[in-house]
């Protein structure tokens, strides 16, 4: 069914928006292509593969173009037959624009989302971490017990005792929190469970960074694929800090250990740490106007 458009919506050619939708793909093959090449082969990436094994959005997912709410794709008819999508007619002609009755059953988590976004971008940034939460993570382990076995570790499990045990564990993630081993849990400065992340979450931290890559994505429709692909950018650049200050030798894949072991080591990563975070703050600051912008949306169809 088309209806008449509503008179705010935004209307782009159709020769406009299918050439920003093959830049967008073309852009995103530069990442995915890999991944599925390492795939076929049967082999795995500790830092490119992170972002489609640990988060749920798949290659084909992230190569598709959303505008975002409030455009009216002209000649996108045929997207009529998404349910995010709905067929308007403008000076008539059919356009397919985002629905936001389509998100209305998902409106609860689109809400803790929201503010879980909108409120980390406020929280003053915690930068004495040191990334060792990578180090809790196979604290106390051997190494054919690691996440990573396929990688040897730099240090022994005496030395990262050690380092864990002279300089504390601050972290403030729940997702990364969960996965400390046991003897590393106590030692944590907080515990953090899913309940308290919106109160936790802090634009310091580097999976709170790459976690707006998956909030974008989980609401591509609605805060559009540039939005998701600019995040999944910077997502990519904090993975690999994240395991290059990690205890593991990745020397064989031409990464240079962030040594934080030591008072160098820990001076590089906190002014990284901080590059990462500054980069972060625009991205954050659309995200969190996305977001709300949408669930206004979703609530003036209620």
């Amino acid at each position: 069914m088309t209806v008449s458009a509503d008179p705010r919506l935004v209307p782009l050619a159709e020769d406009d928006w299918r050439a920003r939708a093959a830049a967008h793909a073309e852009r995103v093959d530069s990442w995915t292509a890999p991944r599925l090449e390492r795939a076929q082969r049967g082999e795995k990436h500790p830092v490119d593969d992170f972002l489609f094994t640990y988060y749920p959005t798949r290659p084909g997912q992230l190569r598709r173009w959303h505008p975002g709410l409030g455009i009216a794709l002209l000649g996108g008819g045929e997207l009529g037959s998404d349910a995010a999508y709905t067929t308007v007619e403008i000076d008539g002609a059919p356009a397919a624009t985002v629905d936001p009755r389509h998100f209305a059953r998902r409106r609860d988590g689109l809400a803790w989302v929201e503010g879980l976004v909108r409120s980390s971008a406020d929280r003053p940034a915690r930068l004495g971490c040191f990334g060792l939460h990578e180090w809790a993570m196979v604290y106390g382990l051997e190494q054919e017990e690691v996440r990573h076995e396929s990688w040897a570790l730099r240090l022994t499990p005496d030395e990262i005792r050690d380092v864990v045990d002279d300089n504390g564990l601050r972290c403030t993630h729940f997702d990364a929190f969960r996965f400390f081993t046991p003897d590393a849990v106590p030692l944590n400065e907080l515990a953090p469970t899913r309940e308290t992340q919106p109160g936790l979450d802090q634009p310091g931290c580097l999976h709170a960074t790459m976690d707006l890559y998956k909030w974008a994505a989980k609401y591509d429709a609605l805060v559009g694929s540039d939005l998701v692909a600019d995040c999944f950018a910077l997502a990519r650049e904090a993975r690999r800090l994240d395991m290059e200050a990690a205890p593991y030798d990745l020397a064989a894949l031409g990464y240079a250990p962030v040594r934080v072991e030591t008072p160098e080591g820990r001076a590089e990563y906190v002014r990284r740490q901080r590059e990462l975070m500054d980069l972060s703050a625009p991205l954050r600051s659309r995200l969190a106007r996305a977001l709300a912008s949408g669930l206004a949306a979703v609530d003036a169809t209620a």
